[in-house]
C-alpha cells in the first residue's frame, strides 16, 4: 500500500512549528527553512534527519523536491 507522502511545509505545520522555531533547533535562519520547504537549495542529509526527528514522521514520508535531492 503506498503511503500518504507530505511536503516540509506540511509536515512542520502538523507538529505545529514555525519557520522561526525550527530555525532556531537546528541552528540556521529561518531563510534557510523557507528555501528548503520551496526547494530552492539541497537539504543535507544530516539536516533531513533531524527534521523528520523533529516533525516525528518518518523520511518516506516526506515528499522531497527534486531539486532538494541533486
Amino acid at each position: 500500500m503506498n503511503e500518504l507522502k507530505i511536503s516540509l511545509a506540511a509536515a512542520r505545520v502538523n507538529a505545529e512549528l514555525s519557520q522561526s522555531e525550527v530555525a532556531k533547533m537546528l541552528k540556521v535562519g529561518q531563510q534557510t527553512i523557507l528555501n528548503w520547504e520551496k526547494g530552492k537549495v539541497a537539504i543535507p542529509a544530516f539536516q533531513l534527519e533531524r527534521l523528520v526527528e523533529i516533525y516525528q514522521i518518518p523520511i518516506e514520508n516526506i515528499r522531497i523536491k527534486k531539486s532538494c535531492t541533486d
